[in-house]
């Protein structure tokens, strides 16, 4: 018998392409194995045993866990890993919407040694957060390769907890893995099927045709669950902003960029735009990272706004032109909206500019093409690649936006090669303390999302990072049975 999970999407990409789409995490979460996994601890061994890092944050040692083997049957040792991550960093992969490369930026110019089942990694650079990258670092077998070099995205050969059975229209059929080295999943036969209307993947599993649903919008949540499932709710990583562009216009002064965020309220326009479904963010990461500071944003606060607004040259108030997508963030166009009413009160104006070809938008991102500001999320959970690909005016990555603070990125310097965890978070916090007083980004609010399980789960909790993970389900009805 088969168990069903509906899914909103059922995208199957390349999985050394960067994604932080939450269904393809799913997918590649049931397929494949990391070195390393990611807890709301930290950091736990995968298919690496242990792993040590040099004082200079720069060399790496990893013990691949002995007997593993990919679904085709050949083993995975220190050598095949080493592929893996060898063709993350390859220039035409780690894609992400609107910026390729991403994986290049960490493990381009390493050296890699295998040795039977010790890999070691020199990187070209220090880099004491190496494992938020990993965490992504999906081991592929190399058979594999060709095929997804083809563009064959059902090339799917891992060491996960299921194995791939078939593909077909609008479904992925899994079968647990008998030989898999960590803790059996419950559900032997997993179906992945597509359902993008919400109202549909809730009646699945109502129904009994499937035993969760995920993505299930607040309106829905609203109304209760369904006799015979449950609700489970969940902060995620991800952070709805607006990119400011500090590199020219009234957004270069940073009294202006704080006049911003003093001046509105983050409760209200979560009320106004999606009530109950998100918490006001304070800093430029959520609560969920690391290093993320306690402190709670400041504001509202208008008299101070308008203070620091005529004091920047601004008395009369002044108008932003704003970019604004139709999708991702899905509510960004009520966003703005409300936005523009709660600048009004400080005299700024919002000129807004709608754009319908999300990918074309974040191109547009990318080059640096943006007006005063844009909407925009920002999803990595973790804190330094968020600071080296977005902040850093050095790197300059695919969303710095002009931005320039040289204390945040003396800071970013130290805790890239400290590799003792107290006094990196330590630092991490000096950051985020420092990006509060100056804000590279007018941060708005972390969503929280919802799942549909069919049946009474008590014990069972979302990942940190809020992908469903199938080797961790609990056991679910499967198709057709009673809850």
């Amino acid at each position: 018998m088969t168990t069903t999970i509906a899914l909103p999407r059922l995208p199957l990409g390349d999985p050394h392409d960067c994604t932080d789409a939450n269904d393809e995490l799913t997918l590649y979460q049931a397929f494949y194995d990391t070195l390393i996994r990611r807890t709301d601890t930290g950091y736990v061994p995968h298919l690496a045993e242990t792993w040590s890092v040099e004082p200079d944050a720069r060399t790496w040692t990893f013990i691949i866990r002995p007997g593993v083997r990919f679904h085709d049957g050949s083993p995975c040792d220190a050598a095949v890993v080493a592929a893996s991550l060898e063709r993350m960093a390859r220039e035409d992969k780690g894609y992400t919407l609107g910026s390729p490369a991403v994986w290049r930026q960490y493990l381009g110019g390493a050296r890699l040694h295998a040795e039977g089942q010790i890999l070691t990694v020199h990187l070209s650079r220090p880099m004491a957060d190496l494992l938020d990258v990993l965490v992504q670092g999906f081991i592929v077998a190399p058979s594999a390769f060709p095929r997804l070099d083809a563009g064959d995205r059902t090339a799917i050969c891992g060491t996960g907890a299921y194995i791939c059975e078939s593909i077909g229209e609008g479904e992925v059929i899994a079968r647990r893995n008998p030989d898999w080295f960590g803790t059996p999943a419950k559900n032997a036969t997993l179906r992945f099927r597509l359902e993008a209307d919400p109202v549909r993947r809730l009646a699945m599993v109502a129904d009994g045709r499937a035993a969760l649903a995920n993505s299930i919008p607040q309106p829905l949540v609203n109304a209760g669950p369904p006799a015979g499932v449950q609700f489970k709710r969940f902060t995620i990583p991800v952070c709805i902003i607006y990119l400011l562009n500090a590199a020219k216009g009234p957004l270069a002064d940073a009294r202006v960029r704080r006049a911003l965020s003093l001046a509105i309220d983050r409760t209200r326009i979560i009320r106004e735009v999606v009530p109950d479904a998100a918490t006001p963010l304070a800093g430029f990461v959520s609560p969920l990272h690391f290093g993320a500071g306690r402190s709670p944003v400041e504001g509202p606060d208008l008299a101070t706004a308008k203070a620091l607004l005529a004091e920047a040259g601004h008395a009369d108030g002044l108008t932003l032109a704003v970019d604004c997508p139709t999708r991702l963030p899905d509510e960004a166009e009520r966003l703005t909206a409300i936005l523009g009413s709660e600048l009004a009160p400080l005299g700024v104006r919002l000129d807004v500019h709608y754009h319908r070809d999300r990918e074309a938008y974040a191109h547009m991102v990318r080059r640096k093409e943006i007006r005063d500001l844009c909407v925009f999320d920002s999803s990595p959970l973790s804190t330094f690649r968020i600071l080296y690909e977005k902040i850093d005016s050095r790197v300059a990555g695919a969303w710095w936006e002009g931005y320039r603070n040289p204390a945040v990125e003396r800071l970013i310097d130290a805790a890239r090669t400290e590799t003792d965890d107290r006094r990196r978070q330590h630092i991490l916090e000096e950051a985020y303390a420092e990006l509060q007083r100056d804000p590279p980004w007018l941060t708005l609010y972390n969503p929280i999302r919802t799942i549909a399980l069919r049946g009474a789960h008590p014990g069972f909790v979302m990942p940190v990072d809020g992908v469903i993970d199938p080797a961790t389900l609990p056991l679910l009805p499967e198709d057709g049975a009673p809850a």
